[in-house]
Formats: structure tokens, sequence, C-alpha cells
């Protein structure tokens, strides 16, 4: 018998834990932005991007150093002619080249401080893109609580027209109703479980969107958590407006990868100048070879030809086509291109930052009259139930006072969620922690 209750015992616990896999994931928000800036297919390139800038800044970097080549030929030559003293002839040369570059107007040091400065602006579109995940996350987790809200309310209230009509059977039953208002109430219920159908598509798409963004298999089914948030949490002070613009020029990446966007093309401009400089490099060289065929031996002959060198190249641009000339107008023109590129990017942060303030706000009023509306709404339901109950209301108005109700949770709901994503997109404007 003990035998047989830990089989059934070890089987039950093994049935549990199946269950408990089959069962979709719950996501927190915090969940989904950790996964999402972890797995985002976007924002693995942008940081591949900023580790390919690196290998360039190494690049711009070595350029400045010496260089050092070796190198060697080897020849087989074949004199077909009857004269020759030997048909067959085998050369070998040896050589080692240096070479730097001594001046040339600091190109390559301005190179490698644009490169550098190139390396700044890729890790803050690393954060950006980080950013504009967070953003898209927060807007498509929020309708996905709505849509979730609101397939409860369709159901609450497909509950309350279900024994509504349960009741209207009993007083058709007693003849205090009549066919009529059966039918009514019937037809309520009908649309109202429709209403569940629409609402749960909803819901559904939604989740697809926020799986999308979580790069989530197709197969993968996600259930989000619906965290309990009080009044006061939907109603929180919100500071001064001009504060949250201030702070977010601040620690928004795309200003500060706007401003470092001119310094680059400043440089851009002092390289494109450094074409008007001369340029001076140095280069030392170290070379031997050998012939068959000599009356010197292999080793005398690497030793009698074994040569030294040192040279030094000046090149002085004296007529370029006008390419130096153009290249500083171009580049001229760029700066004055990236300064009214970090203009458009502050005018454009003011334009969002300002449009989710005033939705915040908008949307908090709306909750705060939402909320009034829902209370006075089931107050009139509730008063209304009771008079059809005894015959001093007709089922149109019984009807409408629900469907008030259901209108008014609603409200309630659109309100609530609208206010809690813009008081988040605020948040990662002020580069705070969601909430």
């Amino acid at each position: 018998m003990k035998r047989i209750l830990l089989i059934l015992g070890a089987w039950l616990l093994g049935w549990q834990t199946a269950a408990a896999q089959d069962l979709p994931k719950r996501w927190t928000l915090q969940e989904c932005l950790d996964y999402a800036l972890e797995n985002n297919i976007q924002l693995q390139q942008s940081r591949n991007d900023h580790l390919s800038g690196l290998e360039d800044t190494e690049a711009a970097r070595a350029a400045m150093l010496p260089s050092l080549s070796a190198s060697t030929t080897q020849a087989l030559t074949n004199y077909p002619s009857a004269e020759a003293v030997d048909n067959n002839s085998y050369t070998g040369t040896y050589g080692i080249t240096a070479g730097i570059t001594v001046f040339e107007g600091g190109r390559l040091r301005t190179a490698l401080q644009r490169q550098q400065t190139q390396n700044r602006m890729d890790a803050l579109t690393v954060d950006e893109t980080a950013n504009d995940i967070r953003i898209a996350i927060v807007q498509a987790y929020m309708q996905t609580l709505y849509a979730l809200e609101a397939v409860e309310v369709a159901r609450s209230t497909v509950e309350v027209s279900s024994a509504q009509r349960d009741r209207a059977e009993q007083m058709l039953q007693a003849g205090s109703i009549s066919k009529v208002d059966l039918a009514q109430l019937e037809s309520q219920l009908a649309s109202d479980r429709y209403q569940v159908v629409a609402a749960q598509a909803t819901l559904d798409d939604c989740k697809l969107q926020l799986k999308q963004l979580l790069e989530l298999d197709i197969m993968d089914e996600i259930e989000v958590v619906s965290p309990d948030r009080s009044y006061a949490e939907v109603m929180r002070m919100l500071p001064d407006k001009a504060a949250i613009y201030d702070k977010a020029l601040e620690t928004m990446p795309e200003i500060a990868r706007g401003a470092l966007a001119v310094e680059a093309a400043e440089l851009d401009v002092k390289q494109a100048q450094a074409g008007y400089w001369p340029s001076v490099s140095l280069t030392a060289s170290l070379g031997t070879g050998h012939i068959s065929g000599e009356n010197q031996q292999t080793g005398t002959q690497v030793w009698n030809r074994f040569n030294e060198s040192l040279g030094l190249t000046i090149s002085i641009p004296i007529f370029s086509n006008r390419q130096n000339r153009t290249a500083v107008n171009k580049a001229r023109l760029a700066v004055e291109n990236s300064r009214l590129s970090q203009l458009d990017l502050e005018k454009t942060l003011l334009r969002e930052v300002e449009s989710a303030y005033l939705d915040a706000v908008s949307a908090q009023s709306q909750y705060v009259a939402a909320v009034e509306k829902q209370r006075y709404a089931q107050q009139s339901y509730d008063l209304t139930d009771e008079q059809f109950r005894v015959g001093m209301k007709n089922t149109v108005e019984l009807i409408t006072a629900q469907n008030e109700l259901t209108a008014a949770r609603q409200e309630v709901l659109q309100a609530k969620y609208m206010a809690l994503m813009n008081l988040n997109l605020l948040d990662i404007y002020q580069g705070n922690e969601i909430q």
C-alpha cells in the first residue's frame, strides 16, 4: 500500500510539473524590458556597429606608426639560344623596407580624433536604440494591459446580461414582462458576447505585437502581469514641463549624439584643410640578391649585393584641380547641416516631451472624471435594476443603464492606461527608472 502511494505521489508531482511547464510565461513590464534589451536584433546590430567602429579606431591609430615589410622574389629564367652559356638561370632577391610619414598637415591625427568621436556617437546610438525599444515596449505592454482588462469588463458584462436574461425568463413566466422585453434582453446578451470576442481579438493582437518586440518565437505563448495600480500611482504629480525638457536635453542620447556630430563635422573640415599642406615621408630599406651562373658563390653574391638605402619624399600640392577647396567648402557646409540637425533633434524632443506631458495631464484629468462617472453610472444601474424588478422601469431603460455603466468602466480603463503609459514615457525622457 505504501509503495502504491509513493508511485501515485510521484506521478501526481510529475503531472503538476508538466502542467506548470505548459502554462505560458507571465511577463512583468521590467522582465519585458530586460529581455528585449538583451535579445532585440536591432540593438544587437547597433552594438556590433559600435564594436566595428572601435576596430576602425585601432586602424587609425596604427596608421601613425612606422610600417615595416619584408619581400623576396625567386625566379627561374630560361635562355633557349644555343649560344647561351647556361640555358637556365635562377635568381633570388630579398629586401626589408620601413617607412613613416613624418608630416602630413595633421591629417592622420585628425583622422584618429574623428574616429574616436565616431566611437562615442556609435555608443550613444546604442543607447538611443535601447531607448526606442523601451518606449515601444512600454506602449505595447500598456496596450496589452488595457486590452486584458477590457476583456474582463466584457466578460463581467456578459455575466450580468446572462443573469438579467435568466431573471427575465422567470418574470415572463410570472407574467411581469412581455416576450418583447425578454427578446430585448436576449439581444443584449448576444451583443455583449460579441464584445467579448472582439475584445479577445484585440488582446491577441496586442500580445502578438509585444511578442514581436521581444523577438519571441511564433509558437511562444505570453501572458502579462496586471499589477494593481492604485489611484495615487495613476495621479502622481508631474514635474514642471520645462524641467522635464531640460532634464531630457541632458539625458537623452540623441541630443549628445547630435552635439558630437557637429564636433565630428568640424574635424572633417580640419582633415580637408590638411590637403593644402605638403607631406613628408621617410623610407629605409635593406636588400640583397643572387643569381646562378656567375663565378661567385651564392653566399659571396648575397654579401656583395647587400645594399642599404634611405629616402626622404616631399610631396607639395601645387594645383589639385580645385579638389582641396571643394573638399573644404563641402566640409564646412556639412558642419552647418550638423548644427541644423542638432537643432531639429532638440525641437523633435521638445515635441515628444510636450506631447507626452499634455497626454499625461489630460489622461489624469479624464481618469478623475471617468472614476466619478463610473461611480454614478453604477448607482444609476443599481437603482434601475431594482426598479426594473418591481416593474417601475422598462427593458430599454435597464439596457441603457447597463450600457452606460459598461462605457464608463471602459473609459476608466482607457484613461488609466493612457496616463500610466505617458508617465512611463516621461520617466524615460528624464532617465528615470520606469515605475
